[in-house]
């Protein structure tokens, strides 16, 4: 076993981290650490209890008041507790646990803004990690470099710098879990090493808090033995005195329920975590957590990986793509006009729709599309109408009422629909840049070598998918096309 494995099977032990011995901990050539079963597990075996305090929060951190000082809280204090951490180095209470994580997970917001130009353009999350970008650094000028003055002499002030502190808010973005109220979110030791898979849940981390724990029920139980010999409340300060007898008495009582809840379980402990099957796994398999079910943008972006062949992944058209389409297509005031009666019909909660995994647009852009390509006549009369909503109006040759459901091929008609959705489809690809075809796209993902081109790689997959959504999109539309012609019917859609 690597060395490190072994100081953190430690630092466990010591630290109030049970860890079954039927969970098998690996690492991979590249220092990449999973979870395996070592034997038959079963659904509902407890295997790992995690004591609170070995996890890694703003408050078990001894940067704790140097954070409340500060005002800081969520993410942002909970990085400062990470690199306070870190630049105590081997004196740091966690230091068995830090040196298994890697310094940085390898999310798009630790990479070069000239990669994430090169390589995430016109997907789902370029616009957003850029902007996170900007945001980040803005934090750490203005929150953290002020801190670097009034640390410790034992924290080397270098793990306070712009890298450390990006490396730690891409910990706390891919590894970090929800704890309880008191809490908040923390490092949870163990537990985060469990890698990902979507829809496949094999362990549940449970963090459940009961409601009658306190804050202070809730801090290092070592610490709070004291508190419990006072009164729980004022009104039982002015209760009578107990017997010496009775005292004696409470005092054996105590000591059985104290003996009973050493012998119990740790789950039944509200000061620790559990990590508990939801499956069962044969032996030498790795045992999987999920991150929820959520698509390739997501996963890449909060968690630096993608997923083949992922069952969640979406496409967003954004509301600017079909406005430039419509004022190539006529004026600037025709434009602004038909969106306000769009707003004006309740719709438009956003400034884009989704496309689903399957290629179905949302059905409100088919509704903006149709309104759009509205005869004036017809947009005179909606516009000028109060209760529009409820009003008639024939779309092609059908009659239909806002707010009531009629069939797709009302939405996707000869009226041009279909034409101006294939156009923004094109906008909407063109966003990537790129002159590769799909299959070239395909090709080269499975060409990549793994992990040198791991960047690469997860920014081709994520594009691949995001494509081949919207060729599905294409393949849709021409396909109802055809079934108009034929006379044939789609499945209801709410307008």
């Amino acid at each position: 076993m690597a060395s490190r494995l072994i100081t953190f099977k430690k630092w466990m032990k010591a630290n109030g981290v049970d860890c079954s011995d039927a969970l098998t901990l690996v690492e991979d050539k590249n220092g990449d650490v999973s979870v395996k079963a070592s034997r038959d597990l079963k659904e509902g075996d407890v295997v790992a209890n995690i004591s609170k305090t070995a996890c890694l929060t703003i408050k078990t951190s001894g940067a704790r008041e140097m954070i409340e000082s500060a005002e800081l809280d969520g993410s942002l204090g909970l990085s400062v507790a990470i690199m306070y951490e870190r630049g105590l180095g081997d004196k740091s209470p966690w230091s068995g646990y830090l040196q298994i994580l890697p310094f940085q997970e390898d999310l798009p917001l630790v990479w070069p803004v000239e990669e994430l130009d090169s390589l995430l353009s016109g997907t789902e999350i370029h616009k957003d990690v850029k902007r996170d970008h900007g945001l980040v650094y803005e934090d750490w000028e203005e929150n953290i470099v002020p801190l670097t003055s009034s640390l410790p002499e034992n924290v080397d002030p270098g793990s306070f710098g712009i890298k450390e502190y990006l490396a730690a808010k891409s910990l706390i973005a891919s590894r970090s879990f929800e704890i309880d109220d008191y809490h908040g979110s923390g490092m949870v030791p163990l537990a985060d090493l469990f890698n990902h898979k979507t829809g496949e849940e094999d362990v549940h981390f449970t963090a459940e808090l009961p409601h009658s724990e306190s804050e202070s029920e809730a801090d290092d139980t070592a610490n709070k033995a004291t508190d419990e010999d006072e009164p729980s409340s004022p009104d039982q300060s002015l209760e009578g005195e107990n017997t010496d007898e009775e005292a004696k008495e409470e005092e054996e009582n105590e000591g059985e329920e104290e003996e009973e809840e050493d012998s119990s379980m740790l789950q039944n402990d509200v000061t620790s975590l559990e990590m508990i099957m939801v499956k069962n796994v044969p032996a030498g398999t790795e045992v999987y957590n999920t991150y929820g079910l959520i698509g390739n943008a997501a996963l890449l972006h909060r968690y630096g990986f993608t997923e083949l062949d992922n069952l969640y992944n979406i496409v967003n058209i954004d509301l600017d793509l079909v406005t430039e389409w419509s004022t190539s297509s006529f004026t600037s005031r025709h434009t602004q006009a038909r969106l306000s009666l769009f707003k004006k019909l309740g719709y438009n909660n956003s400034d884009y729709f989704e496309v689903s995994s399957t290629g179905e647009p949302e059905t409100e852009l088919l509704i903006l599309l149709n309104i759009l390509l509205l005869p004036e006549e017809t947009y005179l009369t909606l516009s000028g109408d109060d209760d529009c909503v409820s009003k008639e109006v024939t779309i092609g040759k059908h009659k239909v009422v806002f707010g009531e459901s009629c069939s797709s091929d009302v939405l996707l008609t000869d009226n041009g629909v279909c034409e101006a959705l294939l156009d923004i489809v094109d906008k909407r690809e063109s966003l990537y840049g790129t002159r590769s075809s799909l299959e070239e796209d395909v090709v080269r993902v499975e060409s990549c070598v793994l992990p040198r081109d791991r960047r690469l790689y997860h920014s081709l997959v994520l594009r691949v998918s995001e494509r081949r959504i919207l060729e599905k999109l294409r393949s849709n539309v021409r396909e109802k096309v055809k079934e108009f012609s034929g006379g044939k019917r789609r499945k209801k859609m709410k307008l």
